[in-house]
């Protein structure tokens, strides 16, 4: 991991990185007060060298030891709102970012990634993003589309010929498409038990999906199915001919300047410790992170593997914000951010709030290709969102929604594993309503 550089380290850089690269980081670079300051204590003038560089050298130290000076701009009340959310055990820190189509309007870390450690939270803190994984895959989809080597109309069998076979409950040919699968109105089967386990590779789920019973009919209703998800992945394996990561990789994450984001976990990565609220003491307790994410051994899987830092998925939410684009370079067609900004799901229920204990709300949201949509706000979570804001959120409470008509993405990074719904967090909801009622004061 790279320690962040203050201004002054950053304009004094080896020249030899990419353009990109430095784009990336100028736009993430610390611009808070603080960090512009010079230091009080250093005169050139009555300092010795080598007192001078004694005294560099323990600034620089001090610089890395203080998170917060990595931190962007910041919108006021986030911060506040986030350490009222640790004060109640919600979480143990946080990461949350707002930006425009070409602007960083905040950056901030709050608490603690490691309780045990002390260790703060910083920018490039990793977290396990889980769901937040499906944009990205309905985004690899349609640029596949893009380039016409798939239509998501096409069947699935097309690309996955096991998939001529399958059968409805009914005992129909199933003629799946990959709307469907990307829609979750498919009604595929999911692969779990130890078989599912010891898969190594996409493909290997393949039979696994098959050989599971359908749950309905296809296009009858929206269930959340994650085998379906990740048959999309595999699709995109089989077109391009790359292995799901390494699309992502060449095709996304390398030219956005998404340099953290990542399915596989390594020693250096400095991933988040995740924390489990116990009922009964109302206290934060650690949990594993979960195995079948993050080894080399296991599958690149669409459905949730990814890890990534709250700049890295505000660059993707950047270039969504843009209509495909970011930095002159083109990623989805208008037609492809059509598709995924729009309700592919017709009149169907869909989403979190389906049931009475969140209102019902089921007609309030539709699906796109990876994206769940805001057709109507509501009480709640979504109450300072408007019509038309979509985006994701993880199983650990990670949150990324992207508001067209306000022209702004919110970013929330935290690690929590038993939400009793993520989406509809306190903690989502707190850092929604600061970011917005900041937004209104400018």
């Amino acid at each position: 991991m790279k320690t962040k550089l203050s201004k002054g380290e950053f304009n004094n850089r080896p020249k030899s990185r990419s353009r990109r690269g430095n784009e990336a980081e100028l736009f993430f670079a610390p611009k808070s007060a603080s960090s512009r300051r010079r230091l009080p204590f250093l005169n050139s003038r009555s300092e010795p060298p080598c007192r001078q560089l004694a005294i560099l050298a323990l600034a620089a130290a001090l610089c890395a030891a203080l998170p917060a000076l990595a931190d962007g701009p910041k919108l006021p009340g986030i911060g506040a709102a986030m350490q009222e959310m640790i004060a109640k055990n919600e979480i143990a820190g946080a990461v949350t970012v707002v930006v425009t189509k070409d602007k960083l309007l905040h950056l901030e870390t709050t608490g603690l990634a490691d309780v045990a450690a002390k260790r703060p939270m910083t920018s490039d803190t990793l977290f396990w993003i889980a769901s937040m994984t499906k944009p990205v895959t309905g985004a690899a989809i349609l640029m596949l589309q893009d380039e016409g080597k798939l239509n998501i109309a096409d069947p699935v069998a097309k690309y996955l010929p096991g998939f001529a076979d399958l059968k409805t409950p009914s005992g129909k040919p199933a003629n799946l498409t990959i709307t469907q699968i990307l829609t979750h109105t498919s009604g595929l089967g999911e692969a779990s038990g130890p078989d599912a386990q010891k898969a190594k590779t996409l493909a290997d789920l393949v039979p696994l999906w098959l050989a599971a019973p359908m749950q309905y009919e296809p296009g009858e209703k929206w269930k959340y199915t994650q085998s379906g998800i990740n048959a999309a992945a595999r699709i995109v394996e089989v077109v391009s001919g790359m292995t799901f990561d390494v699309f992502l990789q060449k095709r996304l994450f390398d030219p956005l300047g998404m340099k953290h984001t990542t399915f596989y976990l390594t020693p250096e990565l400095q991933l988040v410790t995740a924390y489990a609220k116990n009922k009964e003491t109302g206290l934060l307790e650690p949990v594993p992170p979960r195995p079948e994410f993050g080894p080399r051994d296991r599958p690149p899987q669409g459905n949730g593997g990814l890890y990534s830092t709250a700049p890295d998925y505000a660059r993707f939410c950047q270039m969504l914000l843009n209509g495909g684009t970011l930095e002159g370079r083109r990623y989805l067609s208008a037609a492809a951010m059509r598709l995924f900004t729009t309700p592919q799901t017709g009149d169907l229920p869909t989403g979190f709030f389906q049931t009475d204990t969140y209102g019902n709300r089921g007609a309030n949201y539709g699906w796109g290709i990876g994206t769940c949509i805001l057709r109507t706000p509501h009480d709640g979570v979504p109450a300072m969102l408007s019509p038309g804001t979509y985006g994701h959120g993880g199983a650990w409470g990670t949150q990324a929604w992207i508001d067209p008509v306000k022209g702004v993405a919110y970013v929330l990074m935290v690690q929590r594993s038993n939400f009793p719904n993520s989406d509809a967090s306190d903690v989502r909801r707190n850092f929604q309503q600061a970011a917005a009622d900041a937004l209104s004061k400018q």
